[in-house]
């Protein structure tokens, strides 16, 4: 069987490993590399549709499922068949010649960005789908972006080319205009793609010229150092050059090496159908054994430790189980209650903070008769699922609030809801998520000390650029307060959302420093750091020069030529700027920058004005005065 030859060698070889189970041996074998891969798209490009046709031509999968018929492997979550859209990133095993790729499935959806960027920390390589309907969307470019900020090496698929008005050179323009340099067709002829990837180094310029090509190492190197994007075009939905994109998935995506002791990044905590918790993570190092003694910190800096009791490797739905997962392996691990997305294990370090944040703040309206504390206590474990949700207690209105991305994600969240807690809850009137941030340097000092209790906290609170966050230090000498009451005092500062003074609103793009504190030998406890922190940040804010701040989109606007002049009033009337309009034709291109508030429901006004041939694409532009 391994040696039969036919039109796909590769689908009987891994079918026959697969049937007798030989998979590990047959992978030393093969001297197998083990890569993740995740698949990116603006929503309605084709990337799930890929997905399938990728996976059924590798012989992964015996039957070709659509995403429009409610059967793709991938979308086996009910509300994703009845919305035919990706909510919650899925992982499959896709077995091609010489390597075992993880591919990893993501949302397309703006509202659903969040689960998308967790996915990025965890990716050897990217795939971007652009559909050649549509061109190059407004959150084609900002995944564009994130793939850069976490320089993932990425490949493009442009689909429906079935469909496209456009050709091949046309769309390759688009990209170079629209992203930067480096995007070659590699499925075109061989002799423009040398000479076109040759200038993009010196070294790769002077094996062309000495030889009149380039090896697939030299490729692959320009491809794993983000100077060149091969691009594959075709049509998903009937298979035309899928079957190209995956010998050149093959040939050129070059193989990892990871260290040899253990590490592990967490990006992701779901539920399996019988509730058991999972801990998605990628082995960056080593390798990992079941019922192996993990330890780390969780959310507020508490140590723990607990045992790997199951490791599964998914394909959809469906799992199979590992005695040990090796570097490069993502899987989900049972047994772990404590572990969080952006978690680093072993010797991994942590995660930064995700680039894209939730605009649009909800009360939670409860059932009649619901108390709200057991509520919460449901909802938490959604917010462990996704931390963007960002479930408030509201201690003074006795409210529940959330942090949500859009409209479609507030009906998802309330079908979830309705599924997971048989609770029918509701949401009232979506306001802004307003934030704060101070104009100058400020000192605060807190101080608790009730009967037998004492500790005095100095912080000096720093305003930074917009989109900074919150950063924290120490600058307090260990002969002043001890190292461990400091780390201590340092996770107090980072365990909560702290609140402005103007409107309540969290605060952002500061750095706060601990200057200096002080602690009793005998009367300290922990929980008097807390308190101390808490007041120190409040009493710093309040002799600072507050300023508020309110979230803006980036905007891309195409419109008939003839509604222009609408757009632009109406852009200049809610406080926004833009660039000087293109024509492109009929139509006319509008980009720039406008607040939320005043965009958020503008589609509507849109499609009324341009009886529905307006179309708006926003993506989050962070914050401003």
């Amino acid at each position: 069987a391994l040696s039969y030859e036919s039109k796909k060698p590769e689908k009987i070889r891994f079918s026959f490993v697969r049937e007798y189970g030989i998979m590990k041996k047959t992978q030393r074998w093969l001297h197998m590399k083990r890569l993740s891969i995740g698949i990116l798209a603006h929503v309605d490009a084709g990337k799930t549709t890929l997905s399938e046709g990728m996976l059924y031509l590798s012989g992964a999968l015996k039957k070709l499922g659509r995403v429009d018929h409610g059967s793709a492997f991938l979308d086996n979550f009910a509300l994703e068949r009845e919305r035919g859209i990706t909510i919650f990133s899925k992982q499959a095993v896709l077995p091609l010649e010489g390597a075992e790729l993880m591919l990893l499935d993501t949302p397309g959806h703006v509202d659903f960005s969040s689960e998308m960027e967790r996915t990025l920390q965890v990716l050897d390589y990217a795939i971007l789908v652009v559909s050649g309907c549509d061109g190059v969307q407004g959150h084609t470019e900002t995944l564009w972006r994130l793939l850069a900020q976490y320089q993932i090496p990425t490949l493009l698929f442009v689909n429906k080319m079935d469909l496209s008005p456009r050709s091949r050179e046309d769309l390759l323009t688009e990209l170079q205009t629209r992203l930067g340099e480096g995007f070659v067709d590699f499925g075109g002829d061989p002799e423009a793609l040398y000479e076109e990837a040759a200038t993009a180094s010196e070294e790769a310029l002077t094996e062309y010229l000495e030889t009149g090509a380039l090896s697939d190492a030299a490729l692959s190197a320009l491809i794993g150092q983000r100077v060149v994007f091969p691009c594959w075009f075709g049509s998903a939905l009937k298979l035309t050059g899928v079957d190209e994109f995956l010998a050149g998935l093959a040939r050129y995506a070059p193989r990892r090496d990871y260290p040899p002791q253990f590490g592990a990044k967490v990006y992701k905590i779901s539920r399996d159908p019988q509730g058991a918790r999972l801990t998605w993570m990628k082995i960056t190092g080593g390798s990992l054994r079941i019922k192996t003694l993990l330890s780390g910190a969780d959310r507020r800096g508490e140590p723990w430790e607990e045992k790997a009791e199951q490791l599964r490797v998914y394909s959809g739905a469906r799992f199979r189980p590992l005695e040990e997962a090796e570097a490069g392996t993502v899987c989900a691990v049972t047994g772990l209650t404590r572990t969080y997305p952006g978690q680093g294990l072993g010797s991994e370090a942590a995660s930064a903070p995700p680039e894209l944040e939730a605009a649009l703040n909800y009360q939670l309206l409860l059932p009649e008769g619901t108390d709200p504390h057991t509520a919460l206590d449901k909802l938490r474990l959604l917010e462990e699922e996704d931390p963007m949700l960002h479930i408030l207690w509201n201690e003074r209105l006795q409210q529940i609030h959330v942090r949500l991305m859009g409209q479609v994600q507030l009906e998802i969240l309330r079908r979830l809801i309705a599924r997971r807690f048989a609770m029918e809850a509701d949401f009232g009137p979506g306001g802004i998520l307003y934030k704060e941030t101070i104009a100058a340097p400020a000192v605060g000092i807190g101080h608790y000390e009730p009967l037998r209790h004492y500790a005095e906290v100095h912080l000096l609170l720093e305003p930074l650029p917009r989109g900074s966050g919150l950063r924290f230090a120490s600058a307090c000498s260990e002969d002043e307060l001890d190292g461990h009451w400091q780390r201590l005092i340092l996770t107090h500062l980072a365990e909560k959302a702290h609140l402005g003074v103007l409107t309540g609103s969290p605060i952002t793009d500061m750095r706060l420093t601990l200057t200096a504190g002080r602690a009793h030998i005998k009367h300290t406890e922990g929980g008097d750091f807390r308190q101390a922190t808490y007041r120190a940040v409040r009493q710093g804010l309040m002799g600072a020069r507050s300023v508020l701040l309110e979230p803006w989109y980036d905007f891309r606007l195409e419109l008939p030529g003839e509604n222009l002049g609408r757009a632009m009033t109406d852009i200049q009337q809610m406080g926004g700027r833009f660039e000087p309009p293109e024509s492109l034709g009929d139509t006319a291109l509008l980009t720039g920058r406008a607040p939320v508030s005043g965009l958020g429901e503008y589609w509507r006004t849109l499609a009324a004005y341009t009886r529905g041939r307006g179309r708006l694409s926003c993506t989050m532009g962070g914050c401003e005065e």
